[in-house]
């Protein structure tokens, strides 16, 4: 790296949780960050979960670089116990957490491309002492353009859910049938999402903790005065088993594992009806009925019309704006092929994940890290714990302390039962999990905090 590279500082992507430990990290290293966020204010991804809550409690949420940084402004850590809400994690911390960093934090920063200057992806001369460039539209949609002398992109996997098909391509008929479909979980506290769900039938694709968040909300909504006749269809790739539901009274994480009983309380009392081994590969519409949607399976199956159609099959990373750069990935998880066999959620649950940090994530592209959500690629079983000693270790290592880089300051809690610990009845399920320790779900509409998510 030459001199003047040096000086450059470390663009992160993304100003969710991860990202902003990653800047807080490198501050406490005497490094110049720059996040990049594409949304109109930190955590935007958060955000678009506001409504439920984490499987983790506070004491688990918060990186102890940013509470130092926030500490010196007088704010104070929530109650360590309680379990946040997305909104809480937003609004309490990671805002607050953005606000401190101040100037280093560009919002409406949408990036299109990152590469090393004057070198394409084919060429090796000198290739590890040109800086990155990255390309990115500003607020007002023009192109800009700026340099780093690394890159740690924390942009996470929100974006981009996977879809219905059970090839994983989406289902012929799949985009057509948008307008009734969605692949997040309902708030049906909000008035005009509650009326598009009330008194209808829902088809709900998906295995893991969302899944049994949407049917556990249109049950609990079924029950309700304006919810009469709402029922859901839930359509699984494979058979019911023992592990279908979960750890339940068995999980060491209780709020994750409550999600697994009253998913089947939803199927036991009629709420939900479960079509098994069904692998979605059309989305017809039904002339018959208002246009309402046929599902056909691989098998040719035709399940009956419904109104709605919500579609929780996990999540994958985005790469496309990383095509320039040399990545080596797992061909089946999409993740640093170091950390794939930690993460494997046939073999491990998010707290037999052991803690990693750049060794693992270490790419032929030096110095470009893909951290958070996005490193586990298509894996379920994340922690905002595990992200925070990813980001720790590589500030650490970009610092010149090779050592502390290599050293583990994470002791991660028993977490119980999630994917390959017995969540998956076959191999192979991550694909319909919908993320077991990471996407965003919650019990009931109106009651305690007992969702997961976000970590």
């Amino acid at each position: 790296m030459s001199a003047s590279t040096a000086d450059l500082p470390v663009v992160v992507l993304g100003a969710g949780p991860i990202g902003l430990a990653a800047a807080a990290r490198l501050i406490e290293r005497d490094i110049e960050p720059l996040v990049l966020e594409a949304g109109p204010a930190a955590a935007t991804a958060v955000r678009a979960w506001s409504h439920v809550r984490l499987f983790s409690p506070w004491s688990e949420v918060i990186d102890p670089a940013a509470e130092k940084l926030l500490a010196a402004t007088g704010w104070v850590r929530p109650d360590a116990a309680s379990y946040p809400s997305g909104g809480d994690w937003a609004g309490l911390y990671l805002q607050p957490l953005a606000d401190v960093l101040g100037g280093k934090v560009r919002y409406n920063a949408r990036v299109t491309g990152v590469s090393r200057a004057g070198r394409d992806r084919i060429v090796d001369a000198d290739r590890d002492q040109q800086p990155f460039v990255i390309h990115y539209t500003g607020p007002d949609g023009t192109e800009e353009r700026l340099y780093a002398r690394a890159v740690i992109d924390a942009s996470g996997t929100w974006s981009t859910p996977s879809p219905a098909g059970g090839s994983g391509l989406a289902a012929l008929g799949e985009k057509a049938a948008a307008d009734r479909t969605s692949y997040r979980i309902p708030d049906l506290k909000d008035p005009a999402v509650r009326a598009r769900y009330a008194g209808k039938r829902t088809a709900v694709i998906g295995t893991g903790a969302s899944a049994f968040t949407a049917l556990a909300y249109l049950a609990d909504l079924a029950t309700s005065d304006d919810g009469t006749g709402t029922h859901a269809t839930w359509i699984l790739r494979r058979g019911i088993s023992g592990s279908t539901f979960g750890g339940r009274e068995a999980d060491q994480l209780p709020a994750r594992g409550a999600l697994g009983l009253a998913a089947k309380a939803a199927v036991d009392d009629g709420y939900a009806a479960a079509v098994t081994g069904f692998r979605t590969a059309a989305i017809d519409r039904d002339s018959d009925s208002d246009g309402r949607l046929v599902l056909v399976g691989e098998d040719g199956r035709r399940l009956d019309a419904v109104d709605e159609l919500i579609v929780l099959t996990g999540l994958r990373p985005d790469l496309t704006f990383l095509d320039e750069l040399r990545l080596a990935l797992d061909e089946r998880l999409q993740a640093p092929v170091a950390l794939a066999p930690l993460i494997d959620p046939n073999q491990h649950s998010c707290g037999t994940v052991y803690p990693h940090g750049q060794t693992e994530l270490a790419h032929p592209e030096k110095d470009l890290y893909l951290v958070g959500m996005k490193s586990y690629g298509r894996a379920p079983t994340f922690l905002a714990m595990t992200g925070y000693e990813q980001v720790r270790s590589i500030a650490a290592h970009l610092a010149g302390d090779h050592q502390a880089a290599e050293r583990v300051e994470l002791t991660l809690p028993e977490t119980g039962v999630c994917g390959g610990a017995g969540l998956f009845d076959q191999p192979a399920a991550a694909e319909e999990t919908g993320g077991c320790c990471t996407a965003p779900a919650t019990l009931s509409i109106g009651g305690p905090a007992s969702g997961s998510g976000g970590c």
